[in-house]
């Protein structure tokens, strides 16, 4: 197989399609951010990159909050036009029927037709270029408890998260497994007794 080779580009893919709430409850701001991920487990940390010009930008800077808000295929429509729409014009919650309500640990809220949120606090602020990057701890976590199963698991599976690849949005599928499924080792069947 041949490959063709192009200049270096951000073509990393899939990524979260994740709604980045910030400001407060009475006051809040939505934009959508492909740039981010986990950083580090311990303490566990985040980021998330914007560009200055962004009006989320400077909401994000002067409180060091904001709120990683995983989106559902069912929300695709309205995570699309909070990543095409300002804040400074329009109320992006009010258009797109979202609920701001309060987090538990920060004073951005969280968006609660979503069925995971990262409460994060900004530890840093790094200027690359195009965009900010903002690290974050992960301060808490706010689950949608019909995602939790009757052993206290979560179950993204269920969600029907949505990702984005280089322009395109998608609905993740079905499991393939799970951490460590290629190396575990197979349970003997017991043989049941003549």
């Amino acid at each position: 197989m041949s490959k063709v080779f192009w200049k270096g580009s951000a073509l990393l893919a899939p990524v979260p399609a994740a709604l980045v709430s910030c400001g407060t409850v009475e006051n809040p701001n939505v934009l959508t951010i492909g740039w981010t991920g986990i950083i580090c487990t311990r303490p566990p940390m985040t980021y998330i990159s914007v560009r200055p010009e962004r009006y989320s930008y400077n909401l994000i800077k002067e409180s060091g909050e904001f709120a990683i808000n995983l989106t559902t295929s069912a929300m695709c429509r309205e995570t699309d036009f909070c990543g095409v729409r300002s804040g400074r014009d329009t109320d992006k919650f009010q258009v797109c029927g979202f609920h701001a309500v309060p987090a538990k640990e920060i004073s951005a809220p969280i968006i609660e037709e979503c069925p995971v949120s990262l409460e994060c606090r900004v530890t840093e602020a790094k200027e690359l270029g195009s965009h900010t990057m903002f690290l974050a701890e992960i301060v808490g976590i706010d689950v949608d408890e019909r995602y939790i199963d009757s052993k206290g698991k979560l179950n993204l599976q269920q969600c029907g998260l949505a990702a984005y690849a280089h322009g395109e949005y998608f609905a993740l599928g079905r499991k393939l497994g799970d951490f460590g499924f290629s190396v575990r080792k197979k349970k003997k069947n017991k043989k049941t007794p003549k």
